[in-house]
């Protein structure tokens, strides 16, 4: 008979997996047709300059999570916005930005993996002058494009992302496939069996 211990590390898991796990599959033609359409009518914050690479993106969709790698160069003197008030820095405008983000990217089994200020200017780049100044850098993991379509589709998000826009200078976004090694998936099944396998030791003890 399974012990008990092992049936409920087995549930959590697969609770987990199946959670953080995208099981729709890839996008359909009909939904980037739908994103097509929403941006013909200026309804998505993507710009005409990188409508070809986005919509690439989303037809080479395998279904798979990937992270979103981001360079921010902070406006030290934003803009004044009516949310964030006559004193607000680009940290406030930001912080109004990621309230309603993070929310939504958590229902979404979606979270930041690193964030960080950038200690020195660009110490390696080739034919990117522009690129060299950066004052922060964060990286998003994302369980599927559907979900960040999903964040994205919402109101709120476009009111949210001019404050967003507001905090900053200039910023990069770039796509990047999910490596097998750092695969939280497989974190939490080490973590899992490690914590039942350590409890199987513990019951061992009590029975000699």
């Amino acid at each position: 008979m399974l012990k008990n211990h092992w049936f409920i590390s087995t549930v959590i898991y697969l609770v987990f997996f199946f959670w953080y796990t995208n099981t729709s599959g890839p996008l359909s033609p009909a939904e980037i047709d739908l994103v097509i359409e929403r941006m013909d009518k200026g309804k998505t914050t993507i710009s005409e300059e990188d409508r070809s690479n986005f919509l690439e993106f989303l037809r080479n969709d395998d279904g798979g999570d990937f992270y979103m790698v981001n360079f921010l160069d902070v406006n030290e003197n934003p803009p004044i916005m009516e949310k964030t008030g006559e004193s607000a820095t680009a940290t406030d405008l930001l912080d109004y930005y990621m309230e309603y983000m993070y929310p939504e990217l958590f229902i979404r089994a979606s979270h930041p993996v690193f964030a960080g200020n950038v200690s020195a200017n660009a110490i390696d780049h080739l034919g990117a002058e522009e690129t060299k100044e950066w004052d922060r850098t964060a990286i998003m993991r994302y369980r599927s494009i559907r979900d960040m379509l999903e964040i994205g589709n919402n109101e709120i998000f476009s009111e949210r992302h001019e404050y967003k826009i507001n905090a900053l200078i200039k910023t990069i976004a770039v796509p990047v496939s999910a490596p097998i090694f750092f695969d939280f998936r497989l974190i939490f099944f080490l973590f899992l069996l490690t914590l039942t396998l350590l409890v199987d030791k513990l019951r061992f003890r009590r029975k000699a």
